[in-house]
Formats: structure tokens, C-alpha cells, sequence
């Protein structure tokens, strides 16, 4: 089994570095025709304008859909998170793939020099995870489909609706790969 990570900006490589501990390929992954070569896909953190837009100039946005409609399990960390999203609190017209029944709030916790790390529970995981919150957005409404994972501070920032799960927080910033164990038993 094989992981693909968007590979067009952010911080793709402590992806590929965490798949990599724990046994699995993982590739980068720019264009639409990449993604036949990879069974599961994170979209990483970055800057959800940039590569809303460098998505749609080379169709990378409409193959990831039409992958996860088919059942391709997709993950998306902070920034990957809001391009997962149905919509974005106070960005109607901001892109997004609509892949997750939920509203984001974006930076929900300040700026980059608001930047922190702290446990987050995470429901199916015995010990809390590392959370590390960078500009981070967290999960402004649910959809009935959708289930809250983890929490922090009552606000939720780890959900799952079905292959898909989106996390507010950057777990291949730190050791512990359980959560990248985890999406690769998804599916």
C-alpha cells in the first residue's frame, strides 16, 4: 500500500519522512496523473489560497475528488484541512474540494507568533497526541455524517466522515506516528 502527498507546497516532506518510518512509500504528488500511482492521499499544510489556486490551474483539485469519490482515503492537516472543507467561515468564495461536511474557521487560534503545541485527545487512542497549532483552523460546524474526533479546549480540531479525516494540527511535526498508522488502516 502506497500514501501520496500533495506536493505543491507546505510541509509535504515531514509527510513522506512520517510514512516512511512506519514502512510505508510515499510519493509526491504535483499532478493529476500522479495520483494513479497511490492508494491514499494527505493534502498537507501551506497556504489554502496558493494551492486552491495551483489545484485548480492543473486539475490537480478535480482528480482528487473524483479519486475520493471512488473511495480513495484523504487526509489533510491544517491548511489541508480548509481544502477539504464543504466552506470556510467569512471566505464564501474561497476553493475548496467539499470533501468533508464541515465549516472551518481559519488562523481560529491567532497568527504564526500564536503558535503552540499541547496534548490533544484523539477518540480510538489510548494516550493523548501531540498538537502542533500553526495558524491553525479548527472545525466551526459538522455535518450529521461527520464525527468529531479530538478536541481542544471544547473546540473541535480532529474529524473523520467516512475514508476521510481532517486534523487542525501538524502530527508529522512530531515522533509519534500513530495518527499516520492510523489513516493507513482507513479504507
Amino acid at each position: 500500500m502506497s500514501a501520496g502527498v500533495v506536493a505543491i507546497q507546505g510541509d509535504f516532506e515531514k509527510h513522506i519522512e512520517a510514512f516512511r518510518d512506519i514502512g510505508v512509500e510515499a510519493l509526491e504528488i504535483r499532478l493529476p496523473k500522479e495520483l494513479s500511482s497511490v492508494d491514499r492521499l494527505v493534502i498537507p499544510g501551506g497556504e489554502s489560497t496558493t494551492v486552491g489556486l495551483l489545484m485548480q490551474r492543473y486539475g490537480l483539485g478535480e482528480a482528487i475528488k473524483e479519486r475520493a469519490h471512488q473511495g480513495m482515503p484523504v487526509w489533510g492537516t491544517c491548511m489541508g484541512m480548509i481544502m477539504m472543507a464543504r466552506s470556510v467561515q467569512g471566505r464564501p468564495g474561497q476553493y475548496t474540494l467539499d470533501l468533508l461536511d464541515v465549516e472551518v474557521e481559519r488562523n481560529a487560534f491567532g497568527a504564526q507568533v500564536h503558535s503552540f503545541e499541547d496534548l490533544v485527545k484523539i477518540e480510538g487512542l489510548e494516550e493523548a497526541v501531540l498538537g502542533v497549532f500553526i495558524r491553525a483552523p479548527v472545525i466551526s460546524h459538522c455535518g450529521a455524517a461527520v464525527t468529531a474526533l479530538g478536541f481542544y479546549n471544547d473546540r473541535v480540531v480532529a474529524v473523520r466522515e467516512g475514508n476521510r479525516l481532517g486534523t487542525s494540527f501538524h502530527p508529522e511535526l512530531t515522533e509519534d506516528r500513530r495518527l499516520h498508522r492510523f489513516f493507513m488502516e482507513i479504507g
